[in-house]
């Protein structure tokens, strides 16, 4: 892994969602200081999964998803083969290491 970095949100330029000519799915870039960011729909969407899965839960803290391939028959049709999948971490073993790595990112600022 290479350096860890946590953005400060004046640190993001934009952000645009996008779907490129001759595609279906929507693709993400992040323009940040020091950099740019393009994601697939899929990576997206395991995000956005993650992040409303810990805010909207009464008690949970934190969830990890590992990326995983799926083969046609078990995957939704038009879903990629590799998707971001719910981990069988316990989720103290899941913020032990998310809190050691957040501690020790670089922030990046306006």
């Amino acid at each position: 892994m290479g350096k860890i970095k946590l953005y400060s949100n004046e640190s993001v330029k934009r952000v645009i969602a996008f779907i490129p000519p001759g595609h279906q799915h929507v693709r993400v870039i992040i323009e940040l200081k020091d950099g740019v960011i393009i994601l697939h729909e899929a990576s997206i969407a395991g995000i956005l999964r993650a992040y409303i899965d810990v805010v909207t839960h009464p008690s949970r803290r934190a969830v990890e998803l590992v990326s995983t391939k799926l083969p046609k028959s078990v995957r939704k049709q038009g879903y990629a083969e590799a998707q971001l999948i719910e981990s069988d971490r316990s989720e103290d073993e899941v913020l032990r290491d998310a809190i050691e790595l957040w501690s020790n990112a670089e922030l990046i600022t306006g």
